[in-house]
């Protein structure tokens, strides 16, 4: 045996260890480490407010806790908007439900000759082995619940306490970070948190602002149409439609469409209507003025970064995909080398003309 051969299995061996320990903690830390980016992401969404109320002479920490306070006092509004409206709305259905029950009872009765009663049926189902199990199955169920909110309250806090420590402390972060490297990186790196910053606040208020126009735009059209909770309907459709991409827009008319059908079938179809014309007029007239300076990216990438970012991170992804494609396109944009465009008809979608054709049109016009 060489001598060698003895050494270099024990060091394979340590670098497999390693590699096998190195994977099972990354598995074990995955969650941290998507809370943590979750939560640098929205430090960057929040340094620009942050650095004017710095540069007016506040102190940073006190800055980043009003912010805070801010984006925690209008989510907790739009909390309440929503609960009180799908509270009233299930209030409504369980109040209704002996009408609507009476309704299909008597429709059973004329359609199939049977002579159904609401006692019969409530105490068929009241004593069924099916409720039963269900009721028995939700029991079990509910530690389960209360064990998935305590996780997502505890993964809330701690997204919240590192987006206020990589806000508050960003200037120390920075100099931490380029004091490891040498004076040529420390400008790129700078350059890129620069870059990192514009790109996601801008998306996040071009976002904001959408969400605020659309949520005014719908809370007319509901007003005008009588539909219950419209102030709550609008808040709803202008944060999904804008922070949900691409499908954001139809998947929040929903709610309203399923809220003026119960006032009248006609109103939803006027809902669904001026959701399509709206979300044209936001992609073709809207959009582009608002994002030109911010996000200024093509719809097909827009679209293709929120799957891939589903695809690896879920909801998360989607959220994150678009400014960090943005961020990513702007630093990258700073170090390809562009050159002039030929003046080819092929550039600007138009055919050159055959050598056979052109020739054939000299020969056509020299003749008498």
């Amino acid at each position: 045996m060489p001598r060698w051969l003895p050494r270099a299995m024990v060091i394979a061996l340590a670098l497999y260890a390693c590699f096998q320990l190195g994977s099972w903690a990354f598995h074990q830390l995955v969650g941290l480490l998507i809370n943590i980016l979750i939560s640098f992401f929205l430090a960057l969404a929040i340094e620009p407010a942050v650095g004017r109320m710095a540069a007016r002479g506040m102190r940073r920490g006190l800055a980043t806790f009003l912010v805070f306070m801010g984006v925690l006092v209008a989510g907790a509004g739009f909390v309440v908007l929503l609960g009180s409206m799908l509270a009233g709305q299930i209030i409504e259905m369980v109040e209704d439900f002996p009408k609507y029950l009476d309704s299909v009872i008597r429709w059973i009765n004329e359609t199939f000759q049977t002579e159904l009663s609401r006692v019969e049926v409530q105490d068929s189902l009241l004593n069924s082995d099916w409720l039963r199990k269900y009721v028995q199955n939700s029991a079990t169920g509910v530690l389960d619940v209360s064990a998935t909110v305590l996780g997502g309250l505890f993964k809330l806090l701690t997204i919240f306490l590192f987006s206020f420590y990589f806000a508050a402390d960003g200037p120390r972060l920075r100099r931490a970070l380029c004091s490891v490297l040498p004076p040529s990186r420390q400008t790129e790196v700078l350059r890129a948190w620069e870059i990192a910053v514009d790109k996601t606040g801008g998306y996040i208020y071009s976002r904001g602002l959408m969400a605020l126009i659309s949520g005014v735009a719908h809370y007319v059209l509901l007003e005008a149409l009588d539909v219950p909770y419209a102030p709550a309907l609008a808040v709803w459709v202008g944060l999904v439609s804008q922070f949900i991409p691409t499908i954001g827009t139809y998947l929040a008319g929903a709610l309203p469409m399923l809220i003026a059908f119960t006032v009248n079938p006609w109103y939803a179809l006027w809902v669904l209507g001026f959701v399509v014309v709206y979300q044209q007029f936001e992609n073709y007239v809207l959009q582009p003025k608002l994002t030109a300076k911010t996000v200024d990216i093509h719809p097909a990438v827009a679209f293709g970064s929120v799957v891939a970012g589903t695809a690896l991170m879920g909801a998360v992804g989607a959220l994150i995909a678009i400014p960090a494609i943005a961020t990513l396109q702007a630093f990258l944009g700073a170090y390809v080398k562009r050159y002039d465009v030929t003046d080819d008809p092929r550039v600007h979608g138009r055919r050159t003309p055959r050598r056979g054709a052109s020739l054939l049109t000299r020969l056509r016009r020299r003749e008498p």
